[in-house]
C-alpha cells in the first residue's frame, strides 16, 4: 500500500455491508486500494476473515485475507431484519472511522450504507450520514453531498428535506454558498483546478424569463452572476431537461441540482451499480456507496460490490490528492 489503508464501516448489520464489502476484497486484494473493515469479524463469511488490532497491521495481511477490527454486535445479526439493540454499535464504527481517519492511521473513511429509521430509534438525530459526519469531522462550513461516477458530478444545493420547504429555502446566498464549496472541493479532492459549474434551473425551460416560473429569472440568475462576478466559472439557470444529456455533459465539471431529486435522477440512471458519494468540506476523506441497505436481498447473495469497489477506488483517489496538495 502506497498509502494508509481506508477504513470501511459496517453500516446496517441486517443489510449488505458485509457482503458487499467481502466481495469488494475479493475483487482489490491483489491490486488496492488496500482497506480494512470495522465490524463484528463472526457475522462474515464468504472469504477468510483476519482480525487485527490496528489499522497498521492491514497491509502486511490485505492480500491473503480480508483485515477486520473486531467490534462484536449486541445482538446476532439477522439479513433482513433491522434491530435497533444493534444501532449503538453501528454508530461507534462511523466514530472509530473518523477518529482513525483524523489521527493519520486511515487515509480516509468508506461508510457502508445506514438504515436511518433503526439509529432513530436508537437516539440518533441526524438527517443522515452527512449532516453526522459534519458535526464530528466538519471544518466549520456546511457539508456539500457530491455523488460522481465516470459521466457525471452531481451536487445537489438542497438534500434531505421535503420539496415543498427545499424550494422555500432556495436564495442567491444559499446556491453561491453551495456552489463555492462544490468550486472547492473539485480543487482540493479532484484535482481540477479550474472547475466548470453548471447549475440548473427550477421550472420548466428555466422559466421562460418569468412566464413559468420567477425563481429562475430572481433566485437563481443573481447567484450565478454572483459566482461569476467572484471568478468562479458557473453558468445557469440551465433548463434541466437538457442538461443531462450526452452532448451537454462534457461542457462542465459539476452540476448542481436545486433540490435532491434532480440532481440523483441522472446520476443514478447513467449509473446505479458504480455511483459514490462523496461528502465535501470534511477534515477528512470520505465517500460512500451510493445506494442503501438493500434490505430486501440481504443474505442471498445477490448484492453488487461495484458501488463500493468505486466508492474505495476514488477514496483513495481523493487521499491522494490531498497529499499532494499537502506542503
Amino acid at each position: 500500500m502506497s498509502q494508509a489503508p481506508l477504513a470501511v464501516t459496517m453500516g446496517e448489520p441486517a443489510g449488505v455491508g458485509g457482503e458487499i464489502a467481502v466481495k469488494a476484497w475479493h475483487l482489490l486484494r491483489h491490486a488496492g486500494p488496500g482497506f480494512f473493515l470495522i465490524d463484528d469479524a463472526d457475522r462474515l463469511t464468504g472469504a477468510p476473515i483476519r482480525r487485527i488490532e490496528a489499522p497498521e497491521q492491514a497491509a502486511a495481511i490485505f492480500a491473503e485475507a480480508l483485515p477486520v477490527l473486531h467490534r462484536p454486535l449486541s445482538k446476532a445479526s439477522v439479513p433482513g431484519k433491522l434491530d435497533p439493540a444493534n444501532a449503538p454499535a453501528v454508530i461507534a464504527a462511523i466514530d472509530e472511522a473518523v477518529a482513525l481517519a483524523k489521527a493519520g492511521h486511515a487515509a480516509g473513511i468508506v461508510t457502508n450504507p445506514i438504515q436511518k429509521s433503526a439509529l432513530y430509534a436508537a437516539g440518533f438525530a441526524h438527517p443522515g450520514h452527512t449532516e453526522y459526519l459534519a458535526e464530528i469531522a466538519g471544518t466549520g462550513v456546511p457539508p456539500v453531498m457530491l455523488l460522481a461516477c465516470p459521466e457525471l458530478r452531481v451536487v445537489p444545493v438542497t438534500i434531505h428535506e421535503p420539496l415543498k420547504q427545499a424550494i422555500a429555502r432556495l436564495t442567491p446566498g444559499l446556491i453561491v454558498e453551495v456552489a463555492r464549496l462544490a468550486a472547492a472541493g473539485l480543487r482540493r479532492d479532484f484535482g481540477i483546478a479550474a472547475p466548470r459549474l453548471a447549475i440548473a434551473g427550477l421550472n420548466p425551460h428555466a422559466g421562460e424569463d418569468g412566464t413559468l416560473g420567477t425563481e429562475d429569472r430572481d433566485i437563481v440568475a443573481p447567484a450565478v452572476a454572483a459566482l461569476r462576478a467572484e471568478g468562479i466559472d458557473a453558468r445557469g439557470p440551465i433548463p434541466p431537461d437538457t442538461m443531462f444529456t450526452a452532448k451537454a455533459r462534457p461542457g462542465y465539471d459539476v452540476a448542481l441540482g436545486l433540490y435532491h431529486d434532480q440532481a440523483l435522477i441522472p446520476i443514478k440512471t447513467l449509473d446505479m451499480t458504480g455511483g459514490v458519494n462523496v461528502t465535501l468540506g470534511l477534515s477528512i476523506v470520505r465517500t460512500s456507496p451510493d445506494h442503501g441497505t438493500a434490505l430486501d436481498i440481504a443474505g442471498r447473495g445477490l448484492a453488487d460490490p461495484g458501488s463500493l469497489v468505486a466508492a474505495l477506488r476514488l477514496a483513495a483517489e481523493i487521499a491522494a490528492h490531498r497529499q499532494k496538495a499537502t506542503p
